[in-house]
């Protein structure tokens, strides 16, 4: 049984964070599903490149790995992207999402999705949110549902209405 652990990322994941979102890209393309992140990998990308550089320098990056080769990952800020408004209190948000999918079926998204949780109890905020691509056969919304989040507001962005969906879990502070 392989081992899953989660360390802090920064800058120098930055070619394995992309390399994660390329599996991911050309996993969803081979199955017809290009409507969320297209077909062209991430990596080639000079937009989405800064886009993982800028999460990654202004919030928390996580890496899940397995037997210590990077599986995962997500990042975790105070709010959500620019094409979202804020939530009214305090919140940690997850951006990029991503898992290697030579390690798909092993719960390396769901390992960190709960870890993410812990670090928002940790931080005393009980607001976790996260969004994701809403069309096709809404696979993605179900598995955040399977994960303890709750839909609450879908989203379009830019001029092809890519459609979007905010999820929110409630996160228990921390016992006393």
């Amino acid at each position: 049984m392989e081992k899953i652990g989660i360390r802090k990322g920064g800058a120098d994941d930055i070619p394995a964070i992309l390399a994660m979102l390329d599996s991911s890209v050309a996993w969803l393309a081979a199955q017809g599903r290009t409507g969320q992140w297209g077909t062209d990998p991430w990596s080639a990308n000079p937009k989405a490149v800064e886009t993982v550089r800028r999460y990654v320098a202004e919030g928390e990056p996580w890496i899940a790995e397995v037997d210590g080769v990077p599986a995962g990952t997500l990042t975790l800020t105070d709010g959500p992207g620019p094409y979202l408004e804020r939530a009214p209190e305090p919140e940690r948000y997850i951006h990029i999402l991503a898992t290697d999918r030579r390690y798909a079926g092993l719960g390396v998204g769901a390992a960190l999705l709960s870890h993410a949780a812990e670090e928002t109890r940790r931080a005393g905020i009980s607001l976790l949110r996260v969004d994701c691509y809403a069309g096709d056969d809404g696979k993605l919304v179900a598995y955040y549902e399977s994960q303890g989040f709750t839909s609450t507001e879908p989203f379009t962005v830019g001029e092809n209405k890519w459609p979007g969906r905010v999820l929110a879990r409630r996160i228990q502070p921390p016992a006393r």
